[in-house]
This record gives structure tokens, C-alpha cells and sequence, in this order.
């Protein structure tokens, strides 16, 4: 079996081979290090950014309704790009002004510039981590548990965040699924009685669900809980 994906050494590694040429470094190895740390960047936004949760709880919600393509899959994605654009503005905020524009300006090199972007990224990711799950990595690998931030490892913090964001998500999605689950039961118990048996609920239990939404400013809600839940 192959081993798993290490993103920490796959940027290290790119970073290095950017840093190894000193002043002189040839534009061919600085091309390679561009698109390898591309090549990263959908599992960096997959796995180390808001997309995770927001994404989760947006496909929660359509799921409640029982609309089931409406809205479609490229708006709930495109909607989750932005919230975490938004959400993460203040981590890409600090990365641009501690380690990409010192390195632009020539006074950090390659190595220096990645490990000061780390640090917000990871900030960032601790914040959202339980502790329960990023004990559960060290143990794993057993390896003692960092008494600071700065001592946390990238490679653990990625798996740990990513466990934590599912869990908050699903906490969130039962919250956005019980509303709509009593809509479901009691035009369920009213066909029941009234003899209706043959007649879908969902065909009378969508209309008052998309009411129900519209009525309490849904999306609204959503995209308020969402954002809050970052802060």
C-alpha cells in the first residue's frame, strides 16, 4: 500500500527545491515549485479551510428540503467558495503581509516565506480542532502530545481539523434536518388519517417546507449560523 499524502512534506518539499538554488535559482526549478504547490491547492482548500463544514451543512440543508437538485451542486459549491473565501480573508490577510510580500520584496527566501504562512493556516485550524481528535493522531502515531501551538505539526493538525469539521458540521446538519423531519411526520400522520395513503408526502410536504424556509429567511439563518460558527 502507498503511503498517505503528506501535504507539510509535499510544500516543504517544494519550498526547499525553491530554496536550494540561493540568488541564482534557475527559472525552470522555480516553474517546478509553482506547480507542484498548485498541483496541492484543491486539497489545501479541501482539507485546511471553512469548505469542509460550509459545504457539508449547505448539502444538509437541500437535503432537508427534499428539493433534490435545487439548488444545484455547482451553486451549493460556488456559494461554500465564498463563504470560505470570506471566512478565511483574515488568514490569507496575514499570509500576504508575513510572508508574501517579504518574500516579493526579496527580504525572506523561499523556506522562510512557507514556514511564516504556515503559521496563520495553522492557527486557524487549531481554533476549529477539538483536542479529543488531535490526541486521537498523536496517539496514533505515538508521538507525545505539544504542550504549544508553535509545536503542533502541520501533518497532524490537517487530519484532526478535518475530523472536527465533520463533527461540527453533522452537529449543525441535525439542527437543519429536526424542522423539517416534523414537517415531514405530521403531513405523514394527516394523509394517514384522512384514509390518503396513496398520495406522496413529500408532494405536500415540500410546498410547506419551502413556506416554512422562506418564511424565517432560511439562507439567512444558514449563511449567519455558518459564519458564526467561525468566529
Amino acid at each position: 500500500m502507498s503511503p498517505p499524502l503528506d501535504i507539510t512534506s509535499a510544500l516543504g518539499a517544494a519550498s526547499s527545491a525553491a530554496a536550494g538554488g540561493g540568488p541564482g535559482l534557475a527559472p525552470q526549478l522555480k516553474i517546478l515549485a509553482v506547480l507542484t504547490l498548485l498541483s496541492l491547492l484543491p486539497a489545501i482548500v479541501l482539507t485546511m479551510t471553512s469548505f469542509t463544514r460550509t459545504a457539508v451543512v449547505l448539502s444538509f440543508v437541500r437535503q432537508g428540503l427534499g428539493t433534490q437538485q435545487a439548488p444545484p451542486s455547482q451553486v451549493l459549491v460556488g456559494i461554500a467558495l465564498f463563504i470560505t473565501a470570506f471566512t478565511m480573508a483574515p488568514v490569507t490577510n496575514t499570509i500576504i503581509r508575513d510572508a508574501y510580500q517579504p518574500y516579493a520584496a526579496g527580504q525572506i527566501d523561499e523556506t522562510t516565506a512557507m514556514d511564516r504562512a504556515v503559521v496563520p493556516l495553522r492557527a486557524f485550524m487549531l481554533r476549529q480542532t477539538r483536542e479529543a481528535d488531535l490526541a486521537l493522531f498523536y496517539e496514533s502515531a505515538r508521538a507525545p502530545m505539544p504542550t504549544t501551538e508553535d509545536d503542533v505539526s502541520l501533518r497532524m493538525a490537517a487530519p484532526a481539523f478535518v475530523v472536527s469539521e465533520l463533527t461540527t458540521a453533522f452537529q449543525m446538519g441535525v439542527m437543519v434536518l429536526l424542522p423539517f423531519l416534523v414537517i415531514d411526520l405530521i403531513v405523514a400522520s394527516i394523509l394517514m388519517s384522512l384514509g390518503m395513503m396513496m398520495m406522496p408526502p413529500q408532494s405536500i410536504s415540500l410546498p410547506l417546507k419551502l413556506l416554512l424556509f422562506v418564511a424565517v429567511d432560511g439562507w439567512h439563518l444558514i449563511v449567519g449560523s455558518l459564519l458564526r460558527s467561525f468566529s
